[in-house]
């Protein structure tokens, strides 16, 4: 089913409003001057920022200071971090070594407040993209942008640049991302219930399988209430790897996708829910996975 047919003013007010991790607080004036067009603005994140895990591709071999980047949450803190790599505007390309390291997630949320800022309804989405390896669908993060002319929304890679292309051949236009390219978590977990698709083939590096579609579940629909965590954050009733699935919490799961799958029809539950549910709001503090240690929000 189709967001668009959906959509309310409801969901596009919401969506134009900043939340706690796209509030760029007393940095908003740097956001000041960026460019509207959608490609304009993902080459300046690709300017601002270098992903992690693919800066060997463009030469960089990172510290652990550096890669300790990533685990950067709100776009405040982003752009303090861009200002003090390089105090120029942010619509100044850095030089590699002078760029915020962070993953998908970055770019995402930077765009998304960006567009935010300027008054466009957009969402971060966190899913699966089929493009980086054949026959596999990688945990991943991209921006959904509402297009007024258009009327519909519209999925954008903002990370991948020239030399990411070069490496992963995308067939498609990234500003206007094909849906079974990339799946959100409420559809990638609909079809692997179905058994459309094997739950497998679904993960990144060796974490794979259903529990792991599920805990993206979550974190979209985090997002979907605009508070968008990083990719290894864990809380609520995010399965433990490999955890097997009781009856009862795939009832749960199959319909918080469902409800994420189109969010503008079930705005007003998916709100309800998130707000009244330990399994899915999100607490002051959460586990960070990658530093194995609580984190405070």
């Amino acid at each position: 089913m189709s967001a668009t047919a959906s959509t309310t003013t409801e969901a596009l007010n919401f969506y134009r409003t900043p939340g706690k991790m796209t509030d760029p607080g007393g940095r908003a004036s740097a956001l000041d001057g960026l460019p509207a067009e959608i490609g304009e603005l993902a080459r300046v994140a690709q300017g601002l920022l270098l992903h992690e895990h693919i800066a060997p591709a463009y030469g960089v071999q990172l510290s652990d200071a550096r890669r300790k980047e990533t685990h950067t949450r709100s776009v405040q803190a982003m752009i303090a971090l861009f200002q003090a790599h390089d105090p120029r505007p942010l619509t100044e390309s850095r030089a590699l070594e002078d760029r915020a390291i962070g993953t998908c997630r970055n770019f995402t949320v930077f765009v998304v407040a960006a567009l935010r800022a300027q008054g466009v309804p957009a969402r971060a989405r966190c899913g699966f993209a089929a493009y980086f390896e054949p026959g596999k669908f990688l945990d991943h993060w991209v921006v959904e942008y509402w297009h007024t002319a258009l009327s519909r929304w519209i999925l954008v890679d903002s990370q991948i640049d020239d030399v990411q292309r070069t490496l992963f051949h995308p067939d498609f236009d990234l500003l206007d991302v094909p849906r079974d390219r990339f799946l959100v978590a409420g559809d990638a977990w609909r079809a692997c219930r179905e058994r459309r698709l094997d739950p497998e083939s679904f993960g990144i590096l060796d974490m794979h399988g259903i529990w792991f579609v599920a805990g993206n579940v979550i974190r979209d629909a985090a997002a979907l209430n605009e508070i968008e965590l990083l990719p290894w954050d864990v809380w609520g009733a995010m399965p433990r790897p490999g955890e097997t699935l009781d009856d009862d919490r795939l009832a749960f799961f199959d319909h918080l996708a469902e409800l994420t799958r189109v969010p503008d029809a079930n705005l007003g539950e998916l709100r309800a829910l998130y707000e009244s549910d330990d399994r899915v709001r999100v607490p002051s503090t959460v586990f960070n996975a990658v530093l194995d240690k609580p984190d405070d929000i």
